[in-house]
């Protein structure tokens, strides 16, 4: 049925249970797999001039990068040969869903996989929901996998 699977990953428990859901999926249909991951260095510039802006942006994308090789080497040892893009959100806009969606899109995906930690009231509105970006804003269907 899917033949082009994108998977948003981050090092949550959630991220670790969509990527075995794409995994799966991927077998079972026999579909190429892409995994994301995202990284917003847009706040580094605006932190304490006494903080080296340069190392911290290059801590953050290599910490982006550490978790795409592992979820890479997770999908190797199913026998899936996978994808990876590290998206780098430099500026304000787009955010993460936004990038998710944009990537999905160019690559082009027929289904996002993402997990969500189902967050609800104050904690949701002050974190936000990047699920809920990408089911609001995505062309193709979304699969969401909850955390327990």
């Amino acid at each position: 049925m899917f033949k082009r699977i994108l998977v948003a990953v981050d090092a949550s428990e959630t991220g670790e249970q969509a990527l075995q859901m794409a995994i799966g999926l991927a077998t079972e249909s026999q579909a190429q797999l892409r995994i994301v991951h995202a990284v917003d260095v847009s706040n580094v510039n605006m932190e304490s001039e006494q903080l080296d802006h340069s190392a911290m942006t290059e801590k953050i994308k290599k910490n982006g990068q550490d978790t795409l090789s592992n979820a890479e080497m997770k999908a190797a040892a199913a026998g899936i040969e996978a994808e990876t893009n590290l998206v780098v959100l430099e500026t304000l806009k787009p955010r993460i869903a936004e990038a998710v969606i944009e990537d999905a899109e160019a690559w082009p995906a027929d289904l996002i996989v993402i997990g969500t930690h189902g967050r609800r009231g104050l904690s949701r509105l002050v974190v936000g929901s990047v699920a809920e970006g990408i089911v609001r804003g995505a062309t193709m269907p979304v699969l969401l996998t909850r955390g327990t």
